[in-house]
């Protein structure tokens, strides 16, 4: 299924019925009298979060939703049928914006949570409410009232605890694949990934935590170049990074750092407070390297960084298992 995050759509909510004008006329009532219904309420529309959804592909082709309206009133005081609550499902992490406005209306961030957008219009009332002593014979009687028209934008931003960056090719694809059993396109070709995958890492019986693999990621990625900005948004609900560098290709370690550099820069252009969330720094494709090699590259990174950088193969396995256990142990501080 195609990854849908950013769509445009109309709502409508349901007008009220009207009211009716009537009057009683059976056998043994002569005087008869008003007896006009009340018109029902319309339709409200509402949306849910629902953490079985993840994407927004359904709102892609069909772009009006509206609600039902409410019944007119009927004679012998008989109220008009309500209509029933339009309730549209969109995944968690959906944030719901006013299109003519930009104003946020709702941040969706947990599974059945409910917001109201369009209130449906009430129902008129019938004229056997305007029965006085000065008028026994009442034609007054209220239409319903209208309901609400909206357009409104719907985006979404994956909700994932840890998130994969990197270059295209730096191996954020090959890795979530190797971490959890998410099944992503692989290629040896820059932007294979072209929609953010998601993974669940599991470890042990207990402890799991979801991690995102962010494509398009290059040079001036915060000023549309590439796919542009599109992805960078979902960084800003992750708790953490995992900054992976591919070395397998670079002449020396400051190529290499460049590397880091860049997508570091990318992230402040577009928001500086990305660059406060805790990172994990991988070198990647370490395969055909020397022992030597590596040694000279990680003591490189961790001294223009000042911390720890870690090594990994996704190929033989070196270091995953510790990286791990590195993400988990990132994601549980983050929670305590």
């Amino acid at each position: 299924m195609r990854f849908i995050d950013e769509v445009i759509i109309t709502i409508i909510s349901g007008n009220g019925g009207s009211g009716n004008s009537s009057f009683r006329r059976e056998k043994f009532y002569p005087l008869g009298g008003p007896d006009g219904g009340d018109g029902g309420d319309g339709g409200s529309v509402y949306f849910r979060a629902n953490n079985g959804i993840n994407t927004l592909v359904d709102y892609r082709s069909k772009k009006v939703f509206k609600a039902d309206h409410g019944g007119d009133g009927r004679n012998k005081q008989m109220h008009g049928s309500y209509a029933e609550d339009l309730i549209l499902d969109v995944p968690v992490g959906t944030i719901i914006r006013n299109l003519e406005t930009g104003e946020i209306i709702a941040d969706l961030t947990e599974h059945d949570q409910k917001v109201l957008l369009a209130e449906g219009g009430r129902g008129g009332i019938g004229n056997i409410h305007y029965k006085s002593s000065t008028n026994q014979a009442p034609k007054n009687f209220t239409p319903g009232k209208p309901g609400i028209e909206m357009e409104i934008e719907l985006e979404l931003k994956l909700i994932a605890d840890i998130a994969l960056i990197g270059l295209p090719n730096a191996g954020k694809s090959t890795m979530i694949s190797a971490i959890s059993a998410a099944r992503p396109k692989i290629a040896d070709y820059a932007f294979t990934t072209l929609e953010p995958n998601l993974g669940v890492v599991k470890m042990g019986e207990n402890n799991s935590f979801v991690v995102a693999d962010i494509p398009g990621l290059i040079e001036d990625a915060s000023e549309g170049k590439g796919l542009g900005i599109k992805f960078l948004k979902h960084l800003e609900r992750t708790k953490a990074f995992v900054h992976l560098v591919d070395v397998s290709w670079c002449l020396d370690e400051f190529e290499a750092f460049e590397q880091y550099v860049v997508i570091r820069e990318e992230l402040r252009k577009y928001n500086e407070d990305l660059l406060t969330k805790k990172e994990l720094v991988c070198l990647t494709k370490i395969d055909a390297m020397t022992d030597e090699e590596i040694e000279k590259y990680v003591n490189f990174f961790e001294t223009q960084i000042d911390r720890k950088v870690l090594p990994v193969s996704t190929v033989s396995g070196k270091n995953v298992g510790l990286l791990k256990s590195l993400m988990l142990k990132t994601f549980e501080d983050y929670e305590a």
